[in-house]
């Protein structure tokens, strides 16, 4: 199971989450801000978990590439 959390409330808005995994982020119209795609959010946490092991890679690049390193990526 992949797990990938995103602390949404810290996000600069940089956008290289969407660039580098445009399936599971895109950026919010009303506040500039990066959403995880089918996520549960608790406190401030955004999660998903999927058993889709195709979004790991990209989540991962994703997660590198954030500049307020605020998304996290597990593979459980």
């Amino acid at each position: 199971m992949v797990v990938v959390t995103l602390q949404r409330n810290k996000c600069i808005g940089c956008n290289y989450c969407v660039e580098l995994a445009p399936n599971q982020f895109q950026m919010s119209k009303k506040d500039g801000k990066s959403v995880l795609l089918k996520s549960v959010d608790k406190k401030g946490f955004h999660t998903i978990k999927s058993n889709d092991y195709t979004i790991l890679e990209d989540c991962e690049h994703a997660a590198k590439a954030c500049p307020v390193k605020i998304i996290d990526v597990k593979s459980v």
